[in-house]
């Protein structure tokens, strides 16, 4: 069981290309970082548990059904608190891009206390641990408590995946950067991007560019933090409706590059937690870096056609996708 630790949203976002200020209906679906990964690891066949907290009203009834519907384990969910939190999206077109609008202070997972989650039984049988950056900077309380899952796990030797997904509207560069030093530290794998492994971890290159500096920064990050692997991910946005994704795994001192994946966008919003759900997956399977990291853009890349925050897709789609010679999906007859 892949246990994953994190608040799920609401997102209520126009129909469409509208805008916020355009709009006088929402659509509605939930979602969230951890949650997002744990749905697509299920997708790809893994037990994946969601760990959270909810109201116990209607709203978090619904939210807990809405991972239920996708084969989440929710078991392990602390129910408490009076408000699930909400975000706003509006969905960029054209040169506008995308917006995003948080109302989530006071919420349930917000107010959580370190006795909400018993840590020794959630933990239990479990194959690996999942949590972003972002579970960090919703309360003062919540790093705490994420050192508490993390000495379990290391008492357990469950490795632990985290990606370190920065949000300034949540912190600051000067709260940020000790507290995810030390969560990350000796972890198994970190998901970072250029900018924040200097932002955060004072880590950038002395020399040299492309490839060379990609590795240079993994392999400083994973010496000085004690981490046994760093992903990388990578984003060209030409507008708000074509990207080119990627991304990049250092491992044992090679770094392993996907290749370059150029997508249409119809929702671009978890695509790098579909890269966690990847990265775990290949982990766990066994498979060598290079095609756990193809595996991982490829499903970061398909994460764009799908509406919602999370990857809907089996493993066989994302490695159709992975596999095909020119990038492109095939048709299955």
């Amino acid at each position: 069981m892949i246990v994953c630790f994190g608040e799920i949203l609401l997102r209520l976002s126009p129909p469409g290309a509208y805008r916020l200020a355009q709009a006088d209906s929402f659509d509605a679906v939930y979602g969230g970082a951890e949650a997002n990964t744990a749905v697509a690891l299920a997708g790809f066949g893994d037990p994946s548990a969601v760990v959270t907290r909810f109201p116990d009203n209607e709203i978090g009834r619904s939210a807990e059904r809405s991972l239920r519907r996708w084969g989440v384990d929710t078991s392990r969910i602390s129910w408490g608190g009076s408000r699930i939190g909400i975000y706003f999206l509006e969905k960029g077109a054209s040169l506008r891009p995308s917006k995003v609008l948080y109302d989530r202070r006071g919420s349930a997972v917000a107010e959580a206390s370190p006795g909400d989650f018993d840590w020794d039984s959630i933990l239990s049988g479990a194959s690996a641990f999942f949590f972003t950056g972002i579970t960090p900077a919703l309360s003062d309380a919540l790093p705490g408590i994420l050192e508490d899952a993390l000495a379990v796990c290391r008492s357990r030797k469950i490795p632990v995946f985290c990606d370190v997904n920065y949000r300034a509207a949540l912190w600051t560069p000067e709260k940020a950067a000790p507290v995810m030093r030390s969560l990350a530290r000796g972890i198994h794998t970190l998901t970072v991007n250029e900018e924040h492994a200097t932002l955060l971890f004072g880590v950038s290159p002395l020399s040299g560019d492309g490839d060379a500096k990609i590795a240079e920064i993994a392999s400083r990050l994973a010496e000085e933090y004690g981490i046994r692997r760093i992903a990388l991910t990578f984003r060209l946005s030409e507008s708000a409706e074509i990207n080119t994704v990627s991304g990049a795994l250092w491992e044992d001192g090679r770094l392993f590059r996907s290749r370059p994946y150029r997508v249409p966008i119809v929702d671009r919003i978890g695509g790098g937690d579909a890269f966690s759900a990847g990265l775990i997956h290949g982990t766990l399977a066994g498979w060598d870096p290079a095609r756990t990291v193809e595996f991982a853009s490829a499903a970061n890349a398909l994460k764009h056609s799908v509406h919602g925050d999370a990857l809907i897709a089996s493993e066989e789609e994302v490695l159709r996708l992975a596999e095909s010679a020119d990038g492109t999906v095939r048709m299955i007859r």
